[in-house]
Parts: structure tokens; sequence; C-alpha cells
């Protein structure tokens, strides 16, 4: 499915060459879904652009199959009532536009460049696609729920394959952590609040606007540039607390200082959408003094005297002591976004690379100095395990046969359910796209 989403990301795109200013038309029909010729035109020029496809008939014949197989999918789950809810939309919504932002170098200002539109705009645009290519996955999970496979499967699977082909896989790392963020001072935390009154009291006496002041001083880098401005969330995109202030706000208001674990922000109501709100906010991170620094050191100092002299284990000390929530309960061992705790070598940056590096497995760091959370911690690692580049094996790599598995299970299952709904839905396909390709895919009868 993620090749949908490519198109999608293709399609939204306002600056399209001229080969698509024409009259459209209906490209084909699947139960009482349309394609149109301009959905699939515009992705075709812009995959040719990207250099993807070559730019031949075959190719928009692929396109178009793609594009069927998502209409096979939404029509069905119109049949057996698959919905999918706000939250969903907007979180697959985030998710896509962070990989977008990823493939132009993480600019916000060019991926709006080469889109022709704002970020807003985008989202927009963006969000009745997203949601027809979510309800499809769901509808294609629904398909693929009873697929499962065996550890006798997998050995099978892995014994049927040709050794000599097998991929590399790349160099990874087990790291544990125990975290301490430095407190901030009550001198600190009161000098944010009397900051955040006088801007309230600004934009309340009409002095000045609320994306004014967020623009020149919010330190959220992200949406400073923006007025603050968030976008369309649901509540569970929020930390508990800002999202409580949020979804409490009344039209017009501001919120009172709301403190989370990134600063002191003020928040004020835009608009609201069912389950979604969109606000401003300008966030002021607290600054660690020099006595702040100093005790959350000399208290890693002490905790790392604690592991060696005593011979406790650090898993121990983790599930204590460190302040990181997301990696406390699992004895402070690291996981990625695929919620796996083998990391690849790109997953780990900035300082926590470099103390990687000066360690042997079961070695501890010294404290040090981290902000890659966006605010000042501080931290001792644990090189748990490394695992060097090797040729993929059974023993070492087991997840990677068995998700390969998995996944060619999962493609025989929907290419025989797209078979057999192709069979029993009404399909149309325009002359100009009826060629031998789509033959193949079963699409013309």
């Amino acid at each position: 499915m993620r090749y949908l989403f490519l198109l999608l990301f293709m399609a939204l795109t306002a600056r399209v060459s001229a080969q698509v200013n024409m009259v459209d038309k209906i490209a084909a029909i699947v139960g009482d879904e349309i394609v149109l010729k301009s959905d699939i035109e515009k992705s075709f020029v812009e995959l040719y652009r990207q250099g993807v496809i070559e730019g031949n008939a075959e190719e928009r014949a692929m396109i178009l199959g793609q594009i069927l197989i998502q209409k096979l999918l939404l029509a069905q789950a119109k049949v057996d009532s698959v919905f999918v809810t706000d939250d969903q939309v907007e979180m697959a919504m985030d998710s896509k536009i962070k990989e977008y932002l990823r493939d132009v170098g993480g600019s916000q200002e060019r991926l709006e460049a080469i889109m022709g539109k704002s970020m807003a705009e985008i989202r927009v645009e963006m969000r009745e696609r997203i949601r027809e290519a979510t309800i499809a996955n769901e509808m294609q999970r629904k398909i693929t729920a009873h697929v499962k496979s065996t550890p006798s499967e997998v050995r099978y699977f892995y014994q049927k394959l040709n050794k000599d082909s097998l991929p590399d896989a790349p160099a990874r790392y087990e790291i544990q952590q125990i975290v301490v963020k430095p407190k901030v001072s009550d001198p600190e935390k009161e000098k944010l609040r009397n900051r955040l009154r006088e801007f309230r009291d600004q934009v309340l006496s009409g002095e000045t606007t609320f994306s004014s002041l967020a623009v020149l001083y919010s330190e959220d880098d992200e949406y400073n540039i923006k007025g603050g401005e968030l976008g369309y969330r649901s509540k569970t995109q929020f930390s508990p607390e800002f999202a409580e202030a949020a979804f409490s706000l009344k039209p017009g208001r501001i919120s009172k200082i709301v403190e989370t674990e990134q600063g002191f922000h003020i928040i004020q109501y835009i608009d609201r959408q069912g389950e979604l709100i969109n606000v401003r906010h300008i966030l002021l991170r607290p600054k660690i003094d020099e006595q702040g620094r100093k005790d959350a050191i000399e208290k890693l100092d002490s905790v790392l005297h604690y592991i060696n002299e005593k011979n406790i284990p650090f898993e121990y000390v983790a599930e204590q002591l460190s302040d990181d929530k997301s990696t406390r309960n699992n004895g402070g061992l690291i996981i990625n976004e695929d919620s796996d705790s083998k990391l690849l070598r790109e997953q780990v940056r900035g300082e926590m690379a470099r103390q990687v590096n000066l360690l042997k497995v079961g070695e501890i760091s010294s404290p040090f100095m981290d902000n890659s959370s966006g605010r000042e911690e501080y931290k001792i690692i644990k090189l748990k395990a490394f695992y060097p580049e090797h040729q993929a094996d059974l023993d070492n790599d087991w997840s990677y046969f068995e998700n390969r598995l998995q996944q060619e299970k999962i493609q025989a299952v929907v290419t025989a359910w797209i078979k057999e709904k192709q069979a029993s839905t009404y399909i149309h396909i325009d002359e100009e796209y009826r060629n031998e390709k789509l033959r193949q895919g079963g699409w013309l009868k």
C-alpha cells in the first residue's frame, strides 16, 4: 500500500505540466467508485519528473492498476461498514507529512514551494485522500487479519531460501539509558510565567496579535513561523496537560499558562471540527542554570557509582530512578518507531552516537548532556548489545524472515481476494487505458 501513498503525494501537487490541462473525464469505475483521468495524469507527470518512471504507457496502466486496487478495497469497505476515525486520519496525515518533509530535506518551506501551497492548504487537500487510503488499509487489514506465521513455518521458509542470495543485515545496537531531567529553578519558572502573562495581556488588550508574538518569541521552531498555529489535531496528538487546556477553550479565548514536559505555553483557540481542534500556542522553554546541571550530573555520578560498586543491574536502577517515561518501565531499553530495540546506526544521533562509539558491549558511559528531545537532559547509557553487519541468518535476524514470510502470505491472500472481487464487481475501464498490462492484472473482462 506504500505505493498508493506515493501516488497520493504526487496527485496533490498543483505544479503539474501542461499535459494535465485537459477536459477531465472518467477513466474507470469500480462499483460506485470513480477514477478520473486527472488523478492518473497528475500522478504520471510527477512520477516521471521524479525519475520514478520512464514515462511509457505501461506505467500509466501500472498507476491506474494501483488506484483500482484502492477503489476495490473502498467499495468493499462500504459493504462491510469499515470506517476510520478522525484521529486515525490525522495520525496518518501527520506521518505522511513527516515522510514528505524527510524526502525534501526536512524543510517545510521547500515542501510548500514544491506543492505551491501553504502547509494548512496541503493538509486540507490531503485529508479526504488520506481518509480513503486509510480506509483501504483498514479493509486490507480485515482481509488479512487471519494470516499468521508459526515458528515452524518461518524455519521452513528460511530453509527453502537460496542462502547465497540472502541480504546483508546492517549493524545494529541495543542501548539502555538512565535519564535525569534537571530541575528548573523557581525563579526561572516565574520568569517564564510572567513573560507569558505579558503576552496574554498584550493580545487581550488589542496591543498586538497572538500570531505576531508567536513568530517573534515562541521557541517551538517548527510552528513559530506559522504564528504558532498547529493545525487540526485530536486529543491524542497532544500531551494530556496541553489537550485538557486546548479542548476546554471557547472561541476567541486564550488559555491560562500550561506547563508540559516541553516547557510553558499559552494557547489560543482558532477552530474546532468534531473531534479535532486547531489552536495556536506560544512555547517558552526553561533555561537550566548551572546548579541544575551540577545536580543532574552529581545524581548520575552517584547512580553510576552505585551500579558499579554494588553490582546492581542497570535495568533495575533505570526502572527505579530514570526520569524518562518511555524507557523507564523497559529497563531503560530504547525502542525505535517500529517497536524494535535493535537500532540502526543512523537512528543513533548527536552526543548519543559519540558516546556509543566509545563503548564496548556491557560498558556504561559517563554522564553526558543530550538535547535530542528538545530540552536539556542528562543521561548515562549502557551498550547492551552490538550486532555487526552480517549476512542475514535465522539465529540473529528471526524477525526479518518472519516479516518476509508474513508479507508473502499477505500478498497471496490479497491477490486472491482481488481476483475474487474483480469477478463479482462492476468494473469499467475507458478505452484509452485498456491495454495488455491491465488485462494481465485481471481488470479487463
